[in-house]
């Protein structure tokens, strides 16, 4: 890309010829590469991380190591998978060179959508339901936004804690799908937002600690009415009508949150913000973030954590599979993944 605007005006696919291997870095090709909304937002420059233009764009996906060189030490070896260990990195290419350090290993026996999808929505899952509240388990979480990437992280996350969920997405006329859907991930309870006031088992169940917001506006307001008193509001994206504004791991939103002033005086909520960019950067995380990637691997590997709905796309169809990342109304579809076979 060498300018910022819409998708299908600035984003271009070019052939290149690969530069001899320098003795301290590997090469790898890379195997699977998702289209997230933050990806979109930094193509149009609405996205707070603005890479230097021109520039190879994708936030996260899978390579395999092809080549090892002779000063690159032993980290890494030929076969190997492994996903960018920072954002930005430029993961729209059939191949690349850097030094192992730009990379974190992952194990090979992964399920290779989850690998490739691993590294933005379930981390800033697993991250927001640490580092807030103390959650035991028994104890209860509220999201909106139920259906994204990251919600669904969240859904697969409780339920293997022990942590009820309640679950909060758009109406629409395939919802009883929907609801069952998230029901079968290990959902406690599915409602649309206009249900929310009203649903039994909610009015039954211990109210939440920690709500999570994707979308803000009316809908983080109602969050606020159901948690609990000194809960926490965690915001890490938020939804506009009609556009998808903010990536699942932080943006700008056109919508505001909306506090009640008797929910910070009397109930003594807490509002926070989470980017999970920031998160990964600080150096003080580093041995918190290889914790982190271990235990969700395992979770993969033993199948309690899994790749949302996704369709693979051919690396000559990016135009087609940027499209359809682009969903109206802000209603989730299939996360389109780039392939490189």
């Amino acid at each position: 890309m060498e300018e910022y605007g819409e998708p299908q005006n600035v984003v271009k696919q070019r052939s290149v010829e690969l530069p001899s291997l320098k003795p301290e870095e590997v090469l790898v090709r890379m195997l699977a590469a998702p289209i997230n909304p933050s990806d979109i937002n930094t193509i149009q420059g609405m996205y707070a991380v603005k890479p230097d233009l021109p520039c190879i764009l994708g936030n996260e996906g899978l390579a395999e190591v092809l080549e090892v060189g002779s000063n690159a030490g032993d980290f890494l070896k030929v076969g190997d998978w492994v996903i960018p260990g920072y954002n930005a990195w430029g993961t729209w290419r059939s191949h690349a060179m850097a030094e192992p350090s730009d990379f974190i290993k992952l194990p090979s026996d992964m399920d290779k959508a989850a690998a490739a999808t691993l590294s933005v929505n379930p981390t800033t899952a697993y991250r927001m339901l640490k580092d807030f509240v103390t959650l035991q388990p028994g104890d209860t979480v509220i999201q909106n936004a139920a259906n994204s990437a990251v919600g669904r992280a969240v859904i697969q996350l409780c339920a293997h804690y022990g942590y009820k969920s309640i679950n909060v997405v758009r109406d629409r006329p395939t919802i009883a799908e929907l609801k069952k859907d998230l029901t079968d991930l290990g959902a406690d309870v599915v409602v649309t937002e206009r249900e929310l006031r009203t649903d039994r088992k909610i009015r039954q169940m211990e109210k939440p600690a920690l709500a999570l917001n994707c979308v803000s506006g009316k809908s983080a307001t109602e969050l606020l009415r159901h948690i609990q008193d000194g809960g926490v509001l965690v915001t890490y994206g938020g939804m506009a009508r009609q556009v998808l504004l903010l990536g699942t791991y932080g943006g700008m939103a056109r919508q505001p949150v909306t506090v009640p002033v008797g929910s910070l005086i009397f109930n003594d909520v807490r509002l926070q913000g989470y980017w999970q960019t920031r998160w990964s950067l600080n150096p003080d995380n580093q041995t918190a973030k290889q914790q982190m990637f271990d235990d969700l691997c395992d979770l993969v590997k033993q199948g309690k954590v899994s790749a949302p709905p996704y369709k693979m796309v051919n690396f000559n169809d990016y135009m087609t599979a940027i499209k359809d990342a682009m969903p109206a109304e802000g209603q989730v579809g299939a996360k389109q993944i780039l392939v490189f076979d």
